[in-house]
């Protein structure tokens, strides 16, 4: 039995799995998720700010430190959106690669995507036809495969964070900038793969996750009761009408929205309202888990892909 520790540096968040390895099966020992807000900036100047490394460090400072006192034999970890769009992401992966004892890889947004199939169908009793989409702070995937095999899968420029710096101005936002954030989404899901006929349709990453928590109303946050949970998509369309609706003040004491969350949450739900509606979906499966879980999975099975 072996520890191993993965990390998914995100454009909103920074996401630890520590999980025990045996045999086949992983067992999560801790999970871990904090809203440094990496991305800040970087959709208008292409840049990492120092503020946010800095917010960023100081995490997987201490992600690192709990890794190691928790036994953990092998490490790794991912940068996303953030870092592979910002010139100075190579240059931060770098910086971190000493901090965390392994170099973080700055992964393309097909492998994203691919790990993020793998990883969101962790502990799901899913079968047949899947599409798997995960709504980041940058960017979308969109994974179309069959059981646990990905197929065609595409990385899309929309994400919670992207679409709230470039469309948002005002608090609350304005019907005309939550349209235009509409009318980016739509645009940018013309060129993504559409699944069969009656696929199964599951949502994974901190958005998603967040929408389930408030349909639960959930605090503290319970990922064994989110993760599989299945979500209406006229729940959907209810909770981002009203989340856009809400000045900031009152978004941050939404019960089940964690307060870090709540400036961006508005374009966030609205990116998967448009999903379900480009879809046609009903309702969507909720995963708690992506890209770490491919990731810790991988590195299980000795960096097999």
């Amino acid at each position: 039995m072996t520890r191993v520790a993965a990390l998914d540096i995100g454009t909103n968040s920074v996401l630890l799995l520590v999980a025990e390895s045996t045999g086949d099966r992983l067992t999560p020992v801790v999970e871990r998720a904090t809203i440094t807000r990496l991305g800040e900036g970087v959709d208008r100047s292409g840049e990492l700010t120092a503020s946010a490394r800095e917010r960023t460090r100081a995490c997987l400072a201490g992600y690192a430190a709990e890794a190691r006192a928790l036994g953990v034999t092998a490490l790794a970890a991912v940068g996303t959106s953030a870092m592979r769009d910002a010139r100075g992401g190579p240059e931060f992966a770098a910086e971190i690669a000493e901090l965390l004892g392994a170099a973080p890889r700055i992964v393309s947004g097909d492998e994203e995507a691919r790990l993020t199939f793998r990883g969101a169908l962790s502990g799901l009793a899913v079968a047949g036809p899947t599409l798997v989409f995960d709504v980041g702070g940058g960017s979308t995937e969109i994974i179309v495969g069959s059981g646990r095999d990905p197929g065609a899968r595409v990385s899309l420029d929309v994400g919670s964070v992207r679409l709230t710096e470039r469309h948002v101005a005002r608090d609350p936002p304005l019907d005309a900038e939550l349209d235009a954030a509409r009318a980016t989404v739509r645009a940018a899901l013309a060129s993504a793969p559409r699944p069969p006929s009656g696929a199964t349709v599951v949502g994974v990453a901190g958005t998603v996750t967040t929408l389930a928590a408030i349909a639960l109303q959930l605090d503290p946050y319970d990922g064994a009761r989110v993760h599989g949970a299945s979500l209406p998509a006229a729940r959907v369309s209810e909770l981002t009408a009203e989340l856009g609706a809400l000045p900031l003040s009152r978004r941050r004491d939404v019960r089940g929205l964690d307060a870090k969350r709540a400036d961006v949450i508005p374009c966030g739900a609205l990116i998967v309202d448009e999903v379900l509606s480009w879809l046609g979906a009903r309702s969507l499966v909720v995963s708690d888990r992506g890209v770490r879980w491919g990731l810790a999975e991988e590195l299980a099975a000795g960096g097999s892909g």
